[in-house]
């Protein structure tokens, strides 16, 4: 039987992707190799969000081409949000890709590796993405077993107008609370996962297609009793979608981590209504002081996007006075990334790329000077750390602090404990990101 490489690129909802792609090969029969140069079949599932993404998914591509070229992989199959958005460019400008799927279409490819094996050149990517999938996909695990990832809504129809993700994923699409609540339950008796990681492009939009409302709530009510004294995490929030609702659940359920995601973008009204991000200033700063009063331990996490087109310098140091003052915990920055057919690309005042650059790392350096401060108010405080890991002698974890991926780490000096199992962890010391302590 043919071994298949599988690359997973991008962010955490293609990894489910990835996941539920392994499952259908390994449900044909197929061998899943751990590496390339061991396999008959490559498989990239790509990102094409920003340059950036489309540069390392290029990449990756064109290392599988090498070694298609010395004889150690027969095939190349390409899949994701890049070939949605570039199939008949990547096929034709590479031509040692043997197939193509599109975003929705990788459910195809177990069913389509004879042909290709063939010799047969395969395309097939839908115009409009519309799988969604559900309980019955029996993914395999591509993270560490002791943290899943729930992906409870397909695609966005917000239309931030910088946003490439409504044609590379189509319009919302959410999955029913009973399927989510079932695959919770695999998860845990499969994995004995320790945190689920709920996910979509907007969670808080979740249900909206259906109802017209939110029905997050509703699910986190569900989802919580089954993960009992387990974590539960919610990423990608959308501020202008959080409701008191929201927050009166994360408040009040002991394992919902207190860790809010609110990817604000900018601070600047007139940039947010050009974004069509459907949020104000003034409704930034009240939902960041209301969650905090509501939940005095939250952590705030956002991002933000510089050099947006027509960005001054004015509007760029206000961004900065109001990030000082909000004092985010964790922040991610974004240079703005001209993608053609969003109508930010056509906007006129685009910023030259050193303006982009140098105002991005004045945003990294602020915010690693409030990460310091903040690190330094945790130290002598003891918290439950889940242990991820073990390198160089040290134990590495996180906190409900801390994202896996995308935040910091605590370093853990401890003579013996269980990866996968939680820990109580004094900190010791400090860095800039990442805290340093001893098991308890």
């Amino acid at each position: 039987m043919n071994k298949i490489y599988l690359i997973s690129l991008g962010c955490s909802r293609n990894l489910v992707d990835s996941e539920v792609l392994q499952g259908l090969l390994k449900k044909e029969g197929y061998v899943i190799s751990d590496a390339p140069e061991n396999a008959d079949i490559g498989i990239v599932n790509t990102c094409g969000f920003i340059n950036d993404a489309k540069d390392e998914s290029l990449q990756v591509i064109l290392q599988m081409v090498e070694l298609k070229k010395t004889g150690k992989l027969k095939k190349i199959i390409v899949t994701g949000c890049l070939s949605q958005r570039y199939p008949d460019q990547l096929m034709e400008e590479i031509t040692e890709i043997d197939a193509m799927f599109g975003s929705s279409d990788f459910v195809k490819i177990p069913a389509s590796i004879k042909a290709i094996l063939s010799g047969e050149k395969v395309r097939d990517v839908a115009g409009t993405p519309g799988y969604l999938n559900d309980h019955t996909s029996k993914r395999i695990s591509m993270t560490p077993g002791h943290y899943a990832y729930l992906k409870i809504q397909e695609g966005c129809s917000n239309m931030c107008c910088y946003c490439v993700i409504p044609h590379l994923r189509g319009p919302l699409r959410s999955r029913h609370i009973d399927s989510l609540v079932l695959e919770t339950e695999m998860l845990i008796a499969e994995h004995d996962i320790k945190e689920l990681i709920v996910v979509a492009q907007d969670t808080t939009a979740f249900g909206t297609d259906r109802s017209g409302k939110s029905e997050l709530p509703e699910l986190l009510k569900e989802l919580s009793p089954r993960m009992k004294d387990r974590w539960i995490r919610i990423l990608y929030t959308h501020p202008a979608h959080f409701s008191d609702k929201m927050i009166d659940i994360i408040a009040d359920t002991d394992n919902i981590c207190n860790y809010i995601d609110i990817p604000i973008q900018h601070t600047d009204d007139d940039i947010l209504k050009n974004m069509n991000r459907k949020m104000t200033n003034r409704e930034i700063f009240t939902l960041t002081a209301g969650l905090r009063k509501r939940i005095p331990d939250a952590v705030l996490r956002t991002s933000v996007i510089v050099g947006f087109p027509g960005e001054t310098d004015t509007q760029f140091e206000n961004l900065l006075k109001d990030l000082e003052n909000i004092g985010f915990d964790r922040l991610g920055a974004f240079i703005y990334s001209q993608e053609e057919g969003t109508p930010a690309a056509k906007m006129k005042g685009q910023i030259p790329e050193d303006v982009k650059r140098e105002r991005f790392d004045r945003v990294m350096r602020l915010q690693q000077r409030i990460s310091s401060e903040n690190n330094l108010k945790l130290i002598n405080r003891t918290l439950k750390v889940l242990v991820d890991a073990r390198e160089d002698g040290r134990y590495l974890g996180r906190s409900y602090m801390d994202a896996p991926e995308v935040d910091g780490l605590i370093y853990v000096d401890a003579d013996s404990l269980d990866i996968g199992e939680f820990a109580d962890v004094k900190i010791t010391g400090t860095m800039e990101y990442d805290l340093i302590g001893e098991a308890v």
